[in-house]
């Protein structure tokens, strides 16, 4: 038994306008429910010129809390069938949600089965589907017609030639059929591997929408499919190709990711909202001579030796620079207010703070940690998973440079960070990269 369902929206926020729901036994009609739904919320005006239902129309019209029974009674035991089921289906539960419903049914995409089905079509949405088959619409973007020619067209695929595997296939348990996007085909999607990388999601244009990183990519691509916000929704129902390249790591992944958006600029990319509160550490002597490291934000410190973009990583590579170089934590100002340290972690402090030490040398120890950390991050190669077990990866800086990254078989003999700039995939420095680069400053003092 089927329930065929088509429902109108508010747009942004997809409140229900309007819901109809045929019940079909795979021969004839045997039940329909169809009704305009007060949203409780604003119809914008291009959907008013989109399907004609205005606020007015919905004024008096049952809420959904008030049609729930009826909606539940007739797809009680049926499968949930709708052309791009996702957003119908995500839209019609989470209105049960909301009145603390949970809806389960199990759910047949028209778009998908036609694409399987009856191949060979230009495109596969509603109007131009049933164009292409001479099936009327009466009733174009409301939901009675768009239902009631959706039931024609599941005739049609319901006789089709290899229909029942198909249908079965569909609706087998491990299947992803349902949970897909409506336009991408289950062999993009299966073709997706479980490793770490970047992906691309296409439009039928071929034009990246959006761009994503992952340490799995299979597993987080398919959990856009599972989102049910407006935005995830509607870059499902636009989707019709997914591209991915392998990274080996995360961090690999985190710099392609950055390269890739800057590159494409994808419209479902949120524009990254910089957090343009840097902070610098620097180094200044007191009226005692004591040399003190300290952390401010950037525009109060004038030429940082070291720059971070979070509180959290500055006091974190302050803590490290204290244990590797037994600083004084009242010094690197991990503790204010104190007459001597008494950091709960760091307890290598030779006694600066109680005059145990004199002044030269631990200044000594002070500019030496400095001197040695700065070389150290002047020029790095960090040393990263390959994509497969024959390779490693790695990130070049050159110089406090970004050069790039790039990919080197195990068995190849490297002697120095020269070789290395053969394999390079030259990238560009800036600011995102920065951020992403500035924990690892935390790694080298390991």
């Amino acid at each position: 038994m089927y329930t065929i369902i088509d429902v109108e929206t508010t747009g942004q926020g997809n409140k229900i306008t309007e819901i109809s729901i045929f019940k079909y036994d795979g021969t004839q009609i045997i039940d329909e429910f169809t009704s305009l739904v007060n949203p409780e919320a604003y119809i914008p005006e291009y959907i008013t010129t989109l399907t004609g239902i205005d606020n007015a129309m919905v004024a008096k019209a049952p809420t959904f809390a008030e049609i729930a029974k009826d909606i539940l009674a007739i797809t009680e035991n049926t499968i949930f069938v709708a052309h791009s089921v996702n957003f119908d289906y995500n839209v019609i539960r989470s209105e049960f949600k909301d009145i603390g419903i949970d809806f389960k049914r199990k759910k047949l995409c028209t778009v998908r089965l036609s694409r399987k089905l009856i191949p060979g079509h230009a495109s596969y949405s509603l109007g131009k589907i049933c164009t292409a088959l001479s099936i009327d619409i009466n009733g174009r973007h409301r939901a009675r017609g768009d239902a009631e020619a959706t039931v024609i067209l599941f005739e049609i695929l319901l006789k089709a030639e290899n229909s029942e595997k198909v249908f079965n296939d569909f609706l087998k348990p491990s299947s992803k059929e349902a949970t897909l996007p409506p336009h991408l085909p289950s062999a993009v999607f299966n073709a997706i591997p479980n490793k770490a990388g970047i992906y691309y999601f296409k439009n039928k244009k071929g034009k990246v929408i959006y761009v994503g990183k992952a340490k799995d990519l299979k597993k987080r691509v398919l959990s856009h499919f599972y989102n049910k916000t407006t935005k995830e929704l509607n870059l499902c129902r636009e989707t019709v190709d997914i591209d991915f390249e392998l990274s080996g790591s995360e961090l690999v992944a985190l710099l392609m990711e950055d390269a890739a958006i800057k590159e494409y600029f994808p419209e479902y990319n949120l524009v990254s909202k910089r957090n343009t509160k840097a902070f610098g550490i620097t180094m200044f002597e007191d009226r005692n001579g004591i040399i003190h490291l300290a952390y401010n934000t950037l525009k109060a410190t004038p030429n940082p030796l070291f720059i971070f973009y979070s509180i959290t990583d500055c006091r974190a590579f302050l803590e490290r620079l204290c244990s590797q170089f037994e600083l004084c934590p009242k010094y690197c100002h991990l503790q204010d207010g104190v007459a001597q340290c008494s950091h709960y972690k760091i307890k290598t402090c030779h006694g600066i703070c109680n005059e145990k030490e004199s002044t030269n040398l631990y200044n000594d120890r002070v500019r030496n940690a400095v001197k040695l950390t700065l070389e150290k991050s002047k020029d790095l190669v960090i040393k990263e998973k390959g994509r497969h077990e024959e390779e490693e990866a790695f990130v070049l800086i050159k110089n406090n440079v970004y050069l790039g990254y790039g990919f080197i078989d195990k068995s190849e003999q490297i002697t120095n960070n020269e070789a290395l700039e053969h394999h390079l995939i030259l990238q560009n420095d800036n600011v995102d990269v920065q951020k992403i680069l500035r924990s690892q400053l935390l790694t080298i003092l390991n």
